[in-house]
């Protein structure tokens, strides 16, 4: 075979594998594309909503908090307010009977990829629970939970000792004592009811800890979000609460 000839084959051959696989590509770079937009949507969606209920944030000062009454009444889920330190977590927050109706809905009911910080349906919203824990999910751009992995850094988790939680009628001081990355099926972590080790259990398992001197009658408050660890991680932060 000449030169020439053996060049025509080289280039019919090349051309045919790039009309076999062109469509491929293509069909992947429009899917890809398809995502991202998706993505896009679902953080400006959430940022949308959150915009929309600042008017509802409490004053730092502020005991008998309207505000809080007021998001009540135009979200009747709504339970109370949560902001910690250095982080993006300034949010309301809600109860439902059972922990999947929030999960993708906004306060509206309305789908939503990031869904709405809620408690756990076992957990009174008086926060009368031994272990009150709320949920939010861990959002790429650092919206909801996503910020929690901040405590991860010893600096940080000094620095960032204090959240609050504003109630209709009460407000909470969270005294945060300690940062854990564990199983979704933990326990100790997961349980409304405190444990006789708990504290203990917490201590040896947590990768930041604080001493505050805790004991049995505090109430904890959790917050937890997903980790990507290993499979079926948790984030947790978990707080003492205590009346302002």
């Amino acid at each position: 075979m000449n030169a020439k000839r053996k060049f025509g084959h080289q280039v019919f051959f090349s051309l045919l594998v790039w009309a076999l696989i062109a469509p491929t590509l293509a069909a992947l770079a429009l899917f890809s594309g398809w995502k991202l937009w998706g993505a896009m949507q679902d953080y400006k969606n959430e940022a949308d909503m959150h915009k929309n209920v600042l008017e509802f944030k409490p004053l730092e000062d502020e005991i008998f908090n309207q505000s809080v009454i007021d998001l009540q009444a135009k979200y009747p889920d709504a339970i109370g307010w949560l902001t910690v330190p250095g982080t993006k977590i300034d949010y309301p927050f809600v109860w439902h009977e059972g922990n999947d109706y929030y999960l993708r809905r906004d306060l509206d009911g309305k789908y939503a990829t990031a869904g709405t910080l809620f408690l756990d349906y076992r957990c009174a919203p008086d926060f009368s629970a031994q272990n009150t824990i709320i949920y939010g999910h861990h959002m790429k751009n650092g919206s909801m939970f996503g910020t929690l992995k901040a405590f991860a850094d010893k600096e940080f988790f000094d620095k960032n000792a204090i959240g609050t939680i504003y109630l209709p009628h009460e407000n909470l001081k969270l005294e945060i004592f300690a940062y854990l990355v564990v199983k979704h099926t933990d326990g100790e972590i997961y349980n409304v009811d405190l444990s006789e080790n708990y504290f203990e259990y917490v201590r040896q398992n947590a990768r930041q800890y604080r001493e505050l001197g805790l004991a049995m009658g505090d109430r904890i408050v959790t917050l937890s979000t997903c980790s990507y660890e290993f499979q079926n991680a948790r984030t947790v932060l978990l707080a003492r609460a205590t009346t302002i």
